[in-house]
């Protein structure tokens, strides 16, 4: 018997929700009552769903400001794809879970952009760029392997039923690793999340709390040596055994537990669903009508509704996130992008025109001055006809200086999209033919960054490397839970360099802790007048050589200005702004240090209009913790000593340190409170380096 498990790589969430709490608000969440979770979306810019799979969901937070995590639930389809095989189809005797989660961070190189990344040839790799390991004074291999949090595989099997990936629930005879249960700062890692199956016998994998720490201050937004969080990512495996002789059936696929989504319905540009689908159609000849031995096929037509209008439907979304003027002028054009006459030719020549080329692989090497596209940020230097190229986010590599890539540009297939759409070649229907995808392996990898990847979200450039693949959107997997027994996890292995991936290889390359990262992976400085040079040193650090270019990196993932949705007197009162008015998303977290302690405090974007369909959308931030900030409004005459400016204010949030001022701000706000005293959670200390200019080139957060 043929089998399918969707999605081919799942992607769950943090959420500091407890499952399980001993103290504080009344809380109660088993797989039997599953309120204070929630579950992936099964499509691209779907909202998730309640815990009992209903939808969509209600509140992204419980009662005390905390955030849901968000499960992955795994299904078994038959060889057709559509129809669902479960505990209740005739036949079937039990289906048995098994899912082995890691982290990798601290065992693995400092974060160093591109370096490392072996599409660009081996004189990349790490040791030949001499890039260092995270915790470095950690010598040996077996030494190195204590360094990876690894709980081992756990196992389920029947009706809503739950294991942890703690220190309680490790296999007999299996060595696993956890971080010291004391930290100096934050909060110690303890488990990487849970186990569920419904009352029919799905998977659900629900990750960690969001939990960070370690014994050094931290010194960028990459992290600090002895630090861990609770990110991860590993294999699924399934077995099917029936009760009429038909020999089991073993399926895998794998889960990436990633960061909240704080704006599921804004989707990427370039998300990772399409950076698998264009290794897939590129490598794995997964649409050979599209491309075949080495080339586009010319005769292929794309299709408007699914090929075209995502990507300028994203492009358009952009703008409740973020402000690119220039992306909503091109999305905005005087034309009708679905026709495909010959009179609309040169509209949609026009249009395709905006949007850069690639770079050549290997990318950018020595000081050639050949301005690559991707190091271009005007379509032309002539006066008057300037227009910034599309899409307007940073690319992969505006940070260093080796390897540049200061611009996205869209993967190659999207672009031979754009390419036969603006030559005509292409159909309007809107009963298309889907690609030979699974809805729901396009549906969670669709909802993660695929573009540009320094390091990303979720996951990073690895993701672009077909070597890492068995398949398109099927992750290779190096050994079984045998050999892990056996031998451990290899902390210094690169599966770049081929053989199939273990638990924690996906994620290992993210920052540790990826609050800090997440703090200042939103906007970019880039200049935009030299292919060879993002930065050079100042007494500040290193900083954006001038000319630059303000650009944003992933506003779906990483908001940046977005409109209050406060809409009672109540809500105003505590947001103190009124809605409707646009503001810096993490307005009060002022530094990655208080990221790391109070990211469960952002807001989450909703469109306030959706169930209208009538195709307006209206997205806002609702369910920020405002009760946590204090408002106060500096006039500039406080700063600049002239009595004239007093008539001019700056608003200036920040956390407020009184606890019992909090607790008088609401009930909400007093369980806030008890929450935070129940993590205990460790000041972080920050040195003095820690102080240069962040990435970035700007402290400026307007």
């Amino acid at each position: 018997m043929s089998l399918q498990i969707h999605p081919s790589v799942g992607v769950a969430r943090l959420g500091n929700s407890p499952l399980s709490p001993e103290t504080g608000p009344p809380i109660v969440v088993s797989p039997t009552n599953p309120a204070n979770i929630c579950l992936s979306p099964d499509r691209i810019g779907g909202l998730p769903f309640n815990g009992d799979g209903k939808g969509p969901i209600v509140k992204f937070k419980d009662d005390a400001g905390r955030i849901k995590r968000q499960g992955q639930l795994f299904k078994v389809f038959q060889e057709n794809g559509v129809d669902e095989l479960t505990l209740d189809s005739p036949g079937v005797a039990s289906i048995e879970w098994t899912v082995h989660l890691a982290n990798k961070k601290a065992a693995w190189y400092q974060y160093s952009e591109l370096q490392g990344n072996l599409l660009y040839g081996q004189g990349n790799s790490y040791k030949n760029q001499g890039v260092k390991f995270r915790n470095p004074d950690v010598i040996t291999e077996p030494l190195r392997r204590e360094l990876i949090v690894d709980p081992g595989p756990r196992t389920i099997s029947g009706r809503n039923l739950s294991i942890d990936f703690d220190a309680l629930n490790v296999p007999a005879g299996y060595h696993a690793h956890f971080p010291s249960p004391t930290v100096k700062y934050g909060t110690a890692v303890k488990t990487l999340g849970a186990l569920w199956t419904d009352e029919a016998g799905r998977l659900i994998v629900l990750g960690g709390s969001g939990c960070a720490g370690g014994n050094e201050p931290l010194t960028s937004y990459g992290g600090s040596n002895t630090w861990h969080d609770d990110i991860s990512d590993g294999p699924v495996y399934c077995t099917v055994t029936f009760n009429n002789g038909t020999a089991p059936v073993s399926l895998s696929a794998w889960v990436i537990v990633g960061s909240p989504d704080f704006a599921p319905e804004i989707v990427n540009i370039s998300n990772l669903s399409d950076t698998m689908f264009d290794v897939g159609v590129r490598n794995f000849n997964l649409a050979p009508k599209m491309y075949s031995n080495g080339a586009w096929q010319p005769q292929f037509k794309p299709n408007y509704y699914r090929d075209i209008f995502p990507i300028i439907d994203r492009m358009g979304r952009y703008q409740w996130v973020s402000n690119v003027q220039p992306m909503q002028a091109a999305v905005n054009g005087p034309f009708d992008y679905a026709d495909p006459s010959p009179e609309n030719k040169t509209n949609r020549q026009n249009f395709y025109a905006l949007f850069r080329q690639n770079d050549t692989q290997p990318p950018v090497e020595g000081s050639t001055g050949i301005p690559y596209p991707q190091e271009q940020l005007f379509t032309t230097d002539e006066t008057g006809k300037q227009f910034p190229m599309m899409p307007l986010n940073s690319g992969s590599n505006s940070v260093s200086n080796t390897n540049i890539m200061k611009f996205m540009a869209l993967d190659e297939t999207q672009l031979f999209f754009l390419a036969q759409w603006a030559e005509g070649n292409f159909d309007n229907n809107l009963d298309y033919t889907p690609h030979p995808v699974h809805p729901l392996d396009a549906a969670s990898v669709g909802n993660c960054v695929g573009l540009p990847m320094c390091p990303g979200i979720e996951v990073t450039w690895s993701l672009q490397n077909p070597i890492v693949y068995a398949a398109p959107y099927v992750i290779q997997q190096y050994k079984d839970e045998n050999w892990y027994k056996e031998h451990g996890l290899t902390p210094s292995r690169d599966e770049c360099e081929g053989g199939g991936c273990e638990p924690g290889d996906l994620t290992k390359r993210m920052a540790c802790p990826w609050q800090a990262d997440f703090f200042q992976c939103t906007v970019q400085y880039i200049n935009f007048t030299d292919t060879n040079v993002n930065k050079i040193t100042t007494p500040d650090g290193s900083a954006p050589l001038p000319p630059s270019y303000y650009s944003y990196w992933w506003p779906p993932q990483s908001p940046w200005d977005v409109l209050v949705g406060e809409f009672t007197a109540k809500g105003q009162a505590a947001t103190h702004v009124p809605p409707g008015e646009q503001m810096n998303y993490a307005r009060g977290i002022n530094s990655f240090v208080q990221m790391v302690e109070f990211w469960y405090a952002l807001g989450f974007l909703r469109d306030k209009n959706a169930d209208a369909k009538n195709g307006y959308p209206f997205i806002v931030e609702t369910e920020r913790n405002n009760a946590l900030f204090t408002y106060k409004e500096v006039h500039i005459a406080q700063i600049s000593g002239n009595e004239q400016d007093w008539d001019t204010t700056l608003p200036v949030f920040y956390i407020e340190p009184d606890k019992s001022l909090i607790k008088q701000r609401g009930q909400l706000a007093a369980n806030m409170v008890t929450h935070m005293e129940e993590l205990a959670f460790k000041a972080i200390e920050t040195l003095a380096g820690a102080r240069k200019l962040p990435r970035s080139g700007s402290r400026s957060r307007r």
